[in-house]
């Protein structure tokens, strides 16, 4: 059985318990076997090594050296991340680093959460999103400061033509990187193509390479 570890908290506008246990519940019907923790030293105080998968769901808030750098070494070593919306992708802002694994930071979200776009599964053929079909969401549209090497799977246009990564992959060292801009609210991932990918990316990113991928 994998293993996987969810830490929640951070801003509460996200809902990080009900987003929590929203994911936990998917992992769970997988075959995981879930801790869920509301601290962010679950990084340095459990042995991360036991783990196949860390979802953060933290908005914003700090995190401290002692705690980051478990975290990215066990992803490093080959432990996957994944994440959505905030949680993973606007959380602690200081940590350039932290950016650098997840691919991508949150910017600006013009119009808030009352922008209607469509989610387009238009990038690199992944099994992450096979068969899966273009949806609509009304919801905060994120516009991010992204990685040139993630590879990105689905995307969303802006009123300005502007094209935005929505979902990508990516590896930070020997680790497996899966982040879905969606998740400004619990319900919003429950709409059933969005969970879907978003459970994929998780089982995907729990996945161990079998090849030796160079560290930048």
């Amino acid at each position: 059985m994998k293993k996987a570890l969810v830490v929640q908290g951070g801003w509460d506008g996200h809902d990080p318990k009900g987003m929590s246990a929203l994911l936990a519940a998917q992992l769970r019907k997988n075959d995981f076997d879930v801790t869920v923790s509301d601290t962010l030293d679950a990084f340095k105080d459990l042995d991360l090594t036991q783990f196949d998968l860390l979802v953060p769901i933290w908005t914003m808030g700090k995190i401290e050296r002692e705690q980051l750098t478990p975290m990215l070494e066990a992803v490093k070593s080959g432990i996957g991340i994944a994440g959505v919306h905030g949680g993973m992708g606007d959380a602690f802002r200081n940590d350039t680093e932290y950016q650098f694994m997840v691919g991508g930071q949150w910017v600006a979200h013009p119009g808030n959460s009352g922008v209607t776009y469509e989610v387009r599964m238009d990038g690199v053929p992944s099994p992450i999103t096979a068969g899966l079909e273009n949806f609509s969401v009304t919801t905060e549209q994120y516009y991010m400061h992204v990685d040139p090497g993630i590879t990105v799977l689905a995307t969303t246009q802006f009123k300005n033509g502007v094209v935005m990564p929505v979902t990508w992959t990516k590896h930070y060292g020997q680790g497996r990187v899966f982040y879905c801009s969606l998740g400004h609210t619990v319900d919003i991932i429950e709409h059933p193509v969005a969970l879907e990918m978003v459970t994929r990316g998780m089982m995907w990113a729990s996945e161990r390479e079998t090849e030796l991928i160079p560290v930048l």
